[in-house]
């Protein structure tokens, strides 16, 4: 099945990279759009899916379901993480495919269409990026790069985003913000960098790099370090093993 849910996602990716011109319409809260594309991507990836797991259900980012995760298989989509990067041209976006078994992380993978970058991973056997095994970094945070998320599409979460920003900073060697919290999340798997977080987020964002981070030795949590709300979302914290755990510390002390 893995093979299969990979090149539905490369199949994905390539009409991402054959579309020049896109209509766009504006979603609830501030800079949240989406495009024809992602409708037409995420038809796409239901419609194979369908074929490859009669049965299953969906949670997809553009019909944004969030009633409960059902029993058995349940395929959480994206079809283009990054819309306003698409939107724009910057050319840093992915298509994101999570299967869920009865609630559970169990395969997931990510397309970067542009940099011809996939990343994948099964419970249990390990995460990989075009067929190399992933390793989270082992570096602490005062070695580390850090990404992050601003929360755009709510408001009231940047003054808290920003403080727990400047707290990273003064302990970290620098920070990037990508606009892709799957390619984030998948970044810090692969130690490219080593740290990611973002006040609020969907679980069709993280649903399928989750797993490859866990699979790559990363942690990944919400914010407060509860377990991951694969069902209405919320905050979330990615890092390398030896990061992690300072995060937390500086996070759970704003809060007090």
């Amino acid at each position: 099945m893995l093979n299969k849910i990979i090149a539905i996602a490369q199949e994905a990716g390539r009409i991402l990279l054959d579309t020049s011109q896109v209509s766009v319409t504006a979603k609830d809260g501030v800079g949240n759009f989406v495009t024809d594309c992602d409708v037409r991507v995420q038809k796409l990836i239901y419609a194979r899916l369908r074929e490859l797991c009669p049965g299953a259900s969906f949670i997809g980012e553009e019909d944004a379901r969030h009633d409960a995760v059902p029993a058995g298989a349940c395929f959480v989509v994206d079809p283009i993480d990054g819309t306003q990067n698409f939107i724009n041209g910057y050319r840093h976006s992915c298509v994101s495919i999570g299967l869920l078994q009865d609630g559970s992380p169990k395969l997931g993978v990510v397309y970067d269409p542009y940099q011809d970058d996939l990343f994948y991973a099964q419970r249990g056997k390990g995460a990989f990026w075009n067929g190399h095994p992933l390793r989270a970094s082992e570096k602490p945070l005062s070695q580390s790069v850090v990404l992050f998320g601003t929360s755009s599409y709510d408001r009231a979460l940047t003054d808290l985003t920003f403080r727990l920003l400047r707290a990273i900073f003064d302990q970290a060697l620098d920070l990037r913000s990508s606009g892709s919290a799957a390619l984030d999340i998948c970044y810090v798997a692969s130690a490219r960098c080593n740290v990611f977080f973002e006040y609020h987020l969907e679980p069709w964002d993280y649903c399928a790099a989750a797993l490859i981070l866990e699979e790559a030795g990363g942690r990944i949590t919400q914010i407060g370090g509860q377990p991951l709300d694969f069902l209405q979302g919320g905050s979330v914290l990615a890092a390398g093993p030896y990061s992690y755990g300072t995060v937390l510390e500086l996070a759970q002390n704003l809060s007090k």
